[in-house]
């Protein structure tokens, strides 16, 4: 193994917006993050679903309209084996 090739180990500080402050170790000394584990609504339990454009509603009323069409196409199916 060649010697003097792997970038140094050091101890570094990993800094978020918000002001938390986290110690590790890395090849730099010090990392800087928009958001972290302290902030991040996900973690935080401030998650909120946003359903500006009715999306979710959309959605549903395609999947509706998809059920029906293949509950008829069923239905006719079923009438074309009977006769």
């Amino acid at each position: 193994m060649k010697a003097d090739i792997h970038p140094k180990y050091v101890d570094a500080e990993i800094r978020c917006a918000c002001g938390n402050v986290i110690k590790t170790k890395s090849t730099r000394s010090s990392i800087v993050v928009g958001i972290c584990n302290a902030c991040h609504p996900f973690y935080t339990g401030q998650q909120k679903f946003v359903d500006t454009a009715g999306r979710v509603d959309k959605f549903q009323q395609r999947m509706a309209k998809t059920q029906a069409a293949q509950a008829a196409a069923a239905a006719s199916a079923g009438k074309r084996k009977k006769k």
